[in-house]
């Protein structure tokens, strides 16, 4: 076969330049079998491509019998494989895949050896090895240095992890991704590939040696395995095509090596029993912010660039407007027209030759969205990012977690339906106790199948909840996968991964303990124990303490060992008790609000810990209220706190209550700590005639001006009341000017009402008639 019958696409992976390339050089060279980069066990999946296989989708490869063992390979509509595979299978071409298999690379993998592309280090637009990786042979390049030793070191290991930074900086560009988009991207009508092959070979010669011979070895390989399965190409095909990342383009023309060479490096390789499938793919997973290593930032503009053949910067703005009236912001027509004459004057005063996404991004923040940053993330994360689910057909194999989950469901006879059901799960039975891991776990990765509701009752072995299938859920099973192909795997994994602080740290115990994933216990445990220890802000202890206290709960229930989370609980206690006085002393009224909600949630919980645990708070909190720089609100909240544990009696509690409405130090702070004491519950006011005479009392007393400062802080605490208390509380208030304030709590009982009941006991008892 002549070179002329041959033709090497390097291309940048997710790249609509590329694409559109790739498509324009297949109908020019129009090959008999178009050669892609990728594992060989998706060509039988080529089948599905025009059979309602929409992009984005990826392949998904996966060990069969350890599903934890996987790798995918996406796809976007303007990836130049897709569109290689689009033009394949519309001209009635052959297809193959070239890369390794994904029997080996997976295996490889296992094995401690290379990882597979998807996870390997490599600059993700040119499909470059990692550090590792061989250098070529060949002539000197010129990069712009006399000799490539006067180039410095880290440059030279550039050439690896970012092989266009160097080609920039030499075509004077000190960002590389402006002139990848420059030269290749924002054009048309361009063959850029022999020029990608060329540059590309000089780079190869003069990166640097690997770092160690077994990934030289995995990059070896790779290639000798794209060499043979071109060599088989060659002798079946006349004409033939190779999309490939460009990295590997100068290792694929000219003289190949000797075929036994080849067959040698593959030969003994160890290989996995693997399933491979289609699985839809989303926009945010293909963008670099997702986490994901496809490296495209902005994959709805990359999809504008590659279908907008003309007017791009105005069919541009006219999304744009688009976007914002659905958020309901006023956009016109001249916003869009000035917004274009601005990026495009932005483009020619700094040399480009189109205006790119930084200059339309910079002209719809002046011009559309009256320089409010928050206004353009509706356009980055609706556009510019620009969420879109791919589509697979029904007749295609599952993603391993969907399948997983359907496996499960079925199992435990709990229907995928659309409609609503109450369900209320008893924990000491199996298969409501499988019902509650599984919902939980789901939970956990983003997929609320149900919602948690209230169950009548005392106890921790009855949930209840309400499960309703969505049809978006699948776009969340998507992201989900890529924490695990199993729902336990994915779970742990999702649970251990990107720790918060404490507070975090502990719901997320929390939900491990539910969902009763004790793999997730062990790092979380350690984190947290870690973080505590350094932690000084008391606030943020109290915030996490609930959380752990709670977890105690579900050891007997749910089969946990839960010894751990109380060590690490209690010694979490003994460090707020012993900072709390300190962090109450003097704080600001804001502060004291912000405050005011974690000690009630420490002093919900903390009975669940131990009744020491418990006497040790109680005993804190009144150490804390002999301090003289209590704020009001604080106070108030605490003194509560002592009456409602039985701590103090009723009329202690009124004394200081007495005490803080006649001596606070301003009207304001006597409001507050009136409010901090009677937020909560309005029972205390509707059963002690004393305390509501008292509160009565002091506000009779007030000034207009005085009445109204504290209207506000009153009706925050009284307004939470709910509709039965407050009517309660209104009978009360009507009559208390007809009743004077006995000095002891009395039983308050309607006897006119209960007379005929008192006269049927009286007979009872044997007494007789009045």
């Amino acid at each position: 076969m002549t070179d002329a019958s041959l033709r090497v696409l390097g291309i940048r992976h997710h790249g609509p330049g590329s694409a559109r390339a790739v498509a324009a050089a297949l109908a020019a060279h129009d090959p008999d079998i178009v050669l892609i980069e990728g594992p060989p066990e998706a060509d039988a999946l080529v089948q599905w491509v025009g059979r309602g296989l929409q992009p984005p989708v990826a392949l998904l490869s996966y060990v069969v019998g350890d599903p934890t063992r996987a790798a995918y390979w996406p796809f976007a509509v303007f990836s130049p494989e897709w569109q290689a595979l689009a033009w394949a299978v519309q001209h009635h071409r052959e297809v193959r895949f070239m890369d390794l298999p994904a029997a080996v690379t997976l295996a490889v993998r296992h094995e401690g050896g290379a990882k597979d592309p998807e996870t390997l280090p490599e600059d993700p637009r040119f499909d470059t090895p990692d550090a590792s990786d061989p250098p070529e042979t060949g002539s000197d390049g010129d990069l712009g240095y006399e000799n490539e030793d006067s180039a410095p070191p880290s440059e030279r290991d550039q050439v690896r992890t970012d092989p266009i930074a160097v080609l920039a900086r030499t075509a004077g560009y000190d960002d590389p991704e402006r002139w990848w988009d420059d030269v290749v991207e924002a054009r048309h009508g361009i063959d850029p590939f022999d020029a990608i092959t060329e540059a590309m070979a000089e780079l190869r010669q003069y990166a640097p040696p690997p770092r160690t011979n077994g990934e030289q070895l995995h990059q070896n390989r790779r290639e000798a395995q794209m060499r043979t399965v071109l060599r088989a190409a060659m002798r079946d095909r006349e004409r033939v095509a190779v999309v490939c990342g460009a990295w590997h383009a100068p290792a694929l023309v000219g003289k190949l090596p000797p075929a036994s060479q080849d067959a040698k490096l593959l030969r003994g390789l160890p290989k996995a029993k693997v399933a491979t499938t289609w699985v839809p793919w989303t926009h945010s997973r293909l963008s670099a912010t997702s986490g994901y290593g496809a490296g495209i930032a902005s994959p709805g503009w990359y999809q504008h660039l590659f279908h907008a053949s003309d007017h791009v910067v105005e069919r541009w703005f006219a999304q744009v407007a688009r976007v914002l009236r659905r958020h309901d912001l006023p956009v016109s027509s001249a916003h869009a027209i000035e917004a274009t004459r601005l990026a495009e004057t932005l483009a020619v005063m700094r040399g480009r030759p189109v205006a790119g996404l930084d200059e339309v991004q910079e002209a719809a923040l002046a011009v559309m969205c009256a320089g409010a940053e928050p206004v353009l993330a509706f356009v980055t994360n609706d556009l510019v990012i620009g969420e879109q689910l791919g589509t697979v057909p029904d007749e295609a194999p599952l993603v391993p977690l969907d399948a997983d989950l359907r496996q499960q469901a079925k199992s435990l006879r709990l229907p995928i339906v659309p409609e609503a059901k109450d369900l209320v799960l008893d924990l000491r039975k199996d298969n409501d106790r499988g019902k509650s891991r599984l919902l939980h776990r789901l939970r956990i990765l983003g997929i609320p199948w149900g919602k948690t509701a209230y169950v009548t009752g005392t106890g921790t072995f009855k949930e209840a909840w309400r499960v309703q299938w969505q049809p978006e859920f699948a776009v969340a099973i998507v992201v989900a996968s890529g924490y695990g192909t199993t729902v336990e795997s994915a779970a742990t994994a999702c649970l251990i991964a990107d720790l918060g602080p404490l507070s975090d740290i502990t719901a997320r115990i929390e939900q491990a303990l539910l969902a009763d994933l004790p793999a997730a216990l062990p790092a979380l445990i350690t984190a947290l124990d870690e973080r505590a220890a350094h932690e000084a802000d008391i606030a943020q202890l109290m915030e996490a303490l609930p959380a752990l206290v709670r977890s105690q709960r579900y050891g007997s229930v749910r089969g946990t060992d839960t010894s751990a989370l109380g060590t690490v609980a209690t010694g979490m206690l003994a460090r707020v008790v012993a900072g709390l006085p300190a962090a109450i002393g003097g704080l600001s009224p804001e502060a004291a609000t912000d405050l005011r909600p974690h000690l009630d949630a420490v002093s919900g919980t903390i009975g669940l810990l131990s009744d020491a645990a418990k006497a040790l708070w109680l005993d804190a909190i009144r150490h804390v209220l002999e301090r003289a720089d209590v704020p009001g609100l604080l106070g108030g909240r605490l003194t509560r706190t002592l009456l409602d544990a039985g701590e103090i009696e009723n009329m202690e509690a009124r004394a200081a209550l007495s005490r803080a409405l006649s001596h606070g130090p301003s009207v304001i702070e006597r409001a507050a700590f009136a409010e901090g004491f009677l937020a909560g519950s309005a029972l205390l006011l509707i059963h002690d005639r004393a305390i509501l005479t008292l509160v009565d009392a002091w506000l009779a007393e007030l000034g207009p001006d005085d009445f109204t400062e504290v209207l506000p802080v009153l009706r925050r605490a009284l307004g939470a009341y709910n509709k039965p208390e407050r009517r309660a509380l209104a009978d009360r208030i009507s009559v208390l000017d007809r009743e004077a304030a006995p000095n002891e709590v009395e039983a308050d009982l309607p006897l006119d009402e209960l007379a005929e009941a008192l006269e049927t006991v009286r007979l009872l008892l044997g007494g007789a008639h009045v």
